[in-house]
């Protein structure tokens, strides 16, 4: 049996934000004094993020991120953001809290799975790089598992948003590690699948969020945090311009109750 003590647990710490009667801290930097008025939302979440003040080449990439990945148009999310609205629209944070819950891989992408999939990739030597990524196809496909970052329902030969962001990426000034490591993986994925399969967004993503220092693991809550804007987007339209009613009895007309 453990000896009782009278010592306190150990005191857990934050790094990101404090605050007293007369300041606000974020990382080491006064809000008032330091951040406001001086910094954009972009610069703001990389700093909260990361922890350092970033680049230039940082800013630019992930605006772009950003904006590439805000809007799908009407998908589960957004619906689910309009429905509710319509059920509750005195609740507009559970509107959009709505959509956000259905933000996953399949409407959304896989971003934050190709990220994981790309970064030991990206880290390892150019001898070391064809091989991870031809254990890395084998190893879905055993699996019988997709292959993230590749195929698309829409885009069958190219999709035009990994072209632009790629070009963004590099005219940035980005290292390339992801860049290349992307290429390796689409080798081995064509190689192994033996036909063409297109690289879709969710890829391009995760090289663009790469090349900027964000870490896999952080990847998704960037995604989300641009579906949020999106979804109030939604939110605004459906209390000026309501669909709710007809996505409504769009589903009740096709489907029946069967006994």
């Amino acid at each position: 049996m453990a000896q009782k003590t009278n010592k306190p647990p150990q005191s857990k710490t934050t790094r990101i934000a404090g605050y007293d009667a007369d300041q606000i801290t974020i990382r080491g930097k006064d809000l008032v004094k330091d951040l406001m008025g001086k910094v954009s939302f972009t610069e703001m979440m990389l700093l909260q993020l990361t922890g350092q003040s970033p680049s230039r080449m940082q800013v630019r990439i992930l605006d772009a991120v950003l904006v590439t990945i805000m809007e799908h148009g009407l998908v589960p999310s957004a619906i689910a953001t309009r429905l509710t609205y319509y059920g509750a629209p005195e609740s507009v944070q559970g509107a959009i809290a709505a959509g956000l819950l259905g933000v996953g891989d399949r409407f959304a992408g896989t971003a934050s799975e190709c990220a994981l999939v790309l970064e030991p990739i990206a880290a390892a030597s150019r001898l070391k790089r064809a091989r991870l990524a031809r254990d890395t196809v084998a190893s879905y496909r055993k699996r019988e598992r997709p292959i993230p970052g590749f195929g698309h329902t829409v885009h069958r030969q190219v999709d035009p948003r990994v072209t632009r962001l790629l070009e963004i990426v590099k005219a940035a000034g980005a290292k390339g590690n992801y860049v290349r490591a992307l290429a390796a993986l689409e080798q081995a994925v064509h190689k192994s699948i033996g036909r063409n399969l297109v690289t879709n967004v969710s890829a391009a993503i995760a090289v663009a969020l790469g090349e900027a220092g964000v870490p896999a693991k952080a990847v998704r809550g960037i995604v989300l945090t641009a579906r949020c804007a999106g979804l109030a987007g939604h939110v605004f339209e459906e209390s000026q311009r309501p669909v709710g009613a007809a996505m409504w009895n769009a589903v009740t007309s096709a489907v029946t109750y069967e006994r």
